[in-house]
C-alpha cells in the first residue's frame, strides 16, 4: 500500500537568465510505517523536495511539473487554506533547529494544546491530557510538570523531543523530518533515531528523513534515496545501497566515511563541487566529478531506471550488470 507518491516533480524559480529548476523529475513513494531516507550533500535538493511535499515552497518558487498524491488524493494543486488543513493533520514536520519551531513566549503545553485543538475536536482538558501523553511517549520525564514550562527551560535534545511530539500529536500519517539530529551531540542523536524508529513502528506513521549523515540513514531508514544536483541518482533498500552502491556518487559518499581500524594516509574524497542549479551540464550532472565517465555521460542525461525495489541513474550500469 502506497501512502505518498511523488511523480516527476520539478520545482522552478525565476532567475535573471531564465527559469532555474531546483529539483527535476523527482519520483518516489513511501508506505505506512516506512522510513525513507534522503541523503546528499548541501544543495542536492533534499530539503526542497520535503518543502514541496508539505506545501511550503515560497513564491516566486513553484511546482512546475509533476504531481504529489497523498493516499491517492492530489495535494500539490490544493488552495493554501486547503493545504493548511492537511498540514499538521495529515502531514507533520520536524525541522533541524527546535528553537525555530517553538514559540519562546508560550509554554510547551500551550503550543501542543493549540496544535491538537486546531486539528482535532477535543476540549481543553482532553487536549491537555493528550499533550501530556505525547510528552511521555517521546521520553520527556515528569510530563505533568514539564508541560507548563517554556522551551528555553529544556535542553537541546529535550526540545527536539518536544518538536517530535508537536509533529505527531494530531496523529498525521506522514512526517517530513528535515535534519532532525544535526544540532545534537552523538549520544542524543542515537536517542532521537531510536525514538523515530519506535514511533514509526508503533503508530504506523511514514517518515521521510532528510539528512546528509549516512550513519543516521544506516541506523534509521528502511530505504534510501541518494540525491545529486536536484535529482535522485539511486534509490533502494538501505542495506543494498550502502553495501553495494551502483552509482559512482553513492560510492564516493560511502568511501569518504571514516572506518574503525588502521587509518589511511589520505581519506578518500569526491573531487570538485556540485554544479549550481542554473549551470548544470547537458549530460550527467556528476560526469565532471565521476572517476569513470564514458563518452555519452557528457551528452545524455541518464534516466532513473531499475526495478520496483532498486533504481539507479547511471550509464555505467547499462554496461556492467548489477
Amino acid at each position: 500500500m502506497t501512502l505518498l507518491s511523488v511523480e516527476n516533480l520539478t520545482v522552478a524559480f525565476p532567475g535573471r537568465r531564465g527559469t532555474v529548476n531546483a529539483i527535476e523529475n523527482v519520483s518516489l513513494s513511501i508506505s505506512p510505517g516506512e522510513i525513507l531516507g534522503m541523503v546528499g550533500e548541501s544543495g542536492a535538493g533534499k530539503s526542497m523536495t520535503g518543502a514541496a511535499i508539505i506545501g511550503l515552497i515560497e513564491p516566486p518558487g513553484r511546482i512546475a511539473e509533476g504531481r504529489i498524491l497523498l493516499d491517492g488524493q492530489r495535494i500539490d494543486t490544493l488552495r493554501p487554506e486547503e493545504m493548511r488543513r492537511i498540514r499538521g493533520r495529515q502531514i507533520g514536520a520536524i525541522f533541524q533547529d527546535p528553537l525555530t519551531s517553538l514559540n519562546p513566549v508560550l509554554t510547551v503545553g500551550e503550543q501542543l494544546i493549540e496544535t491538537i485543538q486546531t486539528h482535532l475536536k477535543l476540549s481543553h482538558s482532553e487536549a491537555r491530557e493528550r499533550a501530556i501523553d505525547w510528552l511521555r511517549r517521546v521520553g520527556i520525564p515528569a510530563p505533568e510538570a514539564r508541560i507548563d514550562t517554556y522551551p528555553h527551560q529544556y535542553s537541546g535534545g529535550m526540545r527536539q523531543r518536544v518538536v517530535i511530539a508537536l509533529a505527531l500529536c494530531a496523529e498525521p500519517r506522514l512526517v517530513i523530518a528535515d535534519e532532525p539530529t544535526t544540532a545534537l551531540d552523538v549520544s542524543v542523536q542515537a536517542q532521537i533515531i531510536a525514538l523515530l524508529r519506535r514511533l514509526a513502528r508503533e503508530t504506523g506513521v511514514a517518515v521521510i528523513l532528510v539528512t546528509h549523515d549516512m550513519g543516521v540513514i544506516a541506523e534509521t531508514a528502511d530505504r534510501v534515496a541518494v540525491m545529486y544536483a536536484g535529482r535522485i541518482v539511486e534509490i533502494g533498500q538501505v542495506a543494498d545501497v550502502l553495501k553495494n552502491p551502483r552509482h559512482p556518487y553513492t560510492s564516493g559518499l560511502m568511501a569518504s566515511i571514516p572506518r574503525i581500524g588502521p587509518r589511511p594516509e589520505v581519506l578518500p574524497q569526491i573531487e570538485g563541487a556540485m554544479p549550481r542549479p542554473g549551470n548544470r551540464p547537458e549530460g550527467c550532472a556528476f560526469a565532471p566529478r565521476c572517476p569513470h565517465p564514458v563518452e555519452r555521460c557528457t551528452r545524455v542525461r541518464p534516466a532513473l531506471e531499475g526495478t520496483a525495489t532498486a533504481s539507479v541513474a547511471c550509464h555505467l550500469t547499462e554496461e556492467v550488470p548489477a
